[in-house]
């Protein structure tokens, strides 16, 4: 049986070229790069599946927006755009503008970290774990078990453990722990969804023990829709309806607006507090801008004020999560395991599944996605041990829970066809998975080493 595809809701206006290179030209090109993908040119790759952040197709409103965004320095109407739209939707009476999701962090953690040791979350992504880091605490993950597994069919694979984490916060003291952090979706985790029962659960303890609660918003909208789909309190509500319940009684939000928002630019941060929030604009203008453009241009803002109400269309996020059904059951089909159900805006192929031979330390996932390179011109990532890095402490390889090469679909920008040939490619790799070698790290960075680490293939 043919797998579902639920049809694009939009017809295509323009399109940019792409051409393949030869096999050896890819050859040639990853080992100039190193056999690090983040250093391929974008011109020599195929289908890029690297990120899902910032790379979607804008809207024709959007670029509409983008030729009468208000550049003033102070107070453009635009900025008024994006307060208006962003506080109806999420209901948090603050909101601050900054560049992405990682200046978010940067402006808001030091903040709610200062004087403390840890943070606890579902799971941290890269450049939040990096943050807390770079503010002096530690981070510790606490995702539900149900998603170790990831064959097991779960419905909120995303969760946070509450029971664990109430066990860190009497282990390591509520007083010691400057926030706990819930991720939607759950990045890290193979983009699986959060149940709004479990945000509750988990803002309810948070508060119990007077630790502020924090969201990572990147992927708010994906995590809506399956919650309207998976729980059984929201099945007959809106997507904003379920929004605003998700943020119901967060502290504040970060958020790389450059996901479900549809642009190639832009994040902000949501506080409820207004001491907070000072402190907040504060740092903004040191490191981002001025409070009313943090760090954008006006077309940007313009075009994120209207990529916000679009990114919680219905229509479009049934398309959107049905192309990471499509691929997901195509590799069903040839025995390819992957996190399970697929979750929202990428398809997380188990590379420990698929390449048992690698271990760990020889960092599997990146194997897997220097192999889809040469295979196709594919260009994916690694989120696993390489991406996890070393022990900021003693400086040893850390093991990552799981070994994923992550295919993070762009919105808007990808074929039916382009998905073929991705579990085409991966298809082909499989036959002759036993004959792909690991990786050692010959050049790294002390932090987010993934973007610039230099890497040479083990005979």
């Amino acid at each position: 049986m043919k797998p579902i595809y639920y049809p694009e809701p939009f017809r295509i206006k323009s399109v940019e070229p792409l051409h393949i290179l030869s096999r050896e030209e890819r050859e040639e090109k990853i080992r100039a790069a190193h056999y690090n993908v983040f250093a391929l040119a974008s011109r020599d790759v195929y289908i890029d599946l690297l990120t899902d952040s910032g790379t979607g197709a804008m809207s024709t409103d959007q670029w509409a927006g983008v030729m009468v965004g208000d550049e003033s320095y102070a107070g453009a109407d635009c900025y008024f755009k994006v307060q208006d739209a962003a506080k109806e939707i999420f209901g948090l009476p603050y909101i601050q503008l900054v560049h992405q999701g990682r200046a978010a962090e940067k402006v808001l953690l030091p903040i709610l970290l200062a004087g403390k040791k840890y943070a606890i979350a579902n799971m941290h992504f890269d450049t939040t774990r990096a943050h807390v880091e770079l503010a002096g605490a530690r981070a510790i993950d606490c995702v539900t078990p149900e998603a170790l597994d990831t064959t097991a069919q779960y419905d909120f694979k995303g969760n946070m453990d509450v029971a664990r984490l109430e066990g860190y916060i009497k282990e390591l003291g509520a007083e010691n722990i400057g926030a706990v952090i819930m991720t939607i979706t759950n990045n890290s985790a193979g983009g699986q969804p959060v149940s709004v029962e479990n945000i509750r659960e988990t803002r309810d303890l948070a508060h119990r023990y007077g630790i502020p609660f924090m969201i990572d918003a990147a992927r708010y909208a994906e995590n809506a829709y399956f919650v309207k789909q998976r729980e059984a309190e929201f099945k007959n509500s809106t997507i904003p309806a379920i929004v605003r319940a998700m943020f119901e009684g967060a502290d504040c939000f970060t958020m790389s607006a450059k996901k479900d928002a549809i642009v190639n630019m832009g994040g902000l941060i949501g506080c409820r507090d207004g001491k907070i929030f000072e402190a907040v604009k504060q740092r903004c203008i040191s490191f981002e801008g001025f409070t009313t453009y943090g760090g954008m241009s006006g077309r940007d803002i313009e075009a994120l004020a209207r990529g916000l109400k679009e990114g919680i269309d219905e229509h479009y996020l049934k398309y959107r999560i049905g192309q990471m059904q499509y691929l997901a059951a195509r590799l069903d089909e040839a025995g390819i395991a992957y996190q399970s159900p697929v979750g929202g805006h990428a398809v997380f192929v188990d590379a420990k599944k698929l390449l048992p031979h690698i271990p760990y330390f020889e960092f599997p996932a990146q194997a897997l996605a220097i192999e889809l390179y040469l295979e196709a011109g594919i260009r994916a990532c690694d989120i696993g041990s390489f991406m996890l890095g070393n022990d900021p402490d003693t400086g040893k390889q850390l093991k990552a829970d799981f070994e994923f090469t992550r295919l993070a679909i762009p919105r808007r920008v990808y074929t039916q066809s382009h998905l073929d040939v991705i579990a085409d490619a991966l298809i082909n790799i499989k036959e002759r998975a036993a004959e792909i070698r690991g990786y050692k790290i010959v050049e790294e960075p002390p932090i987010l080493r993934h973007f610039t680490a230099k890497l040479a293939p083990l005979a």
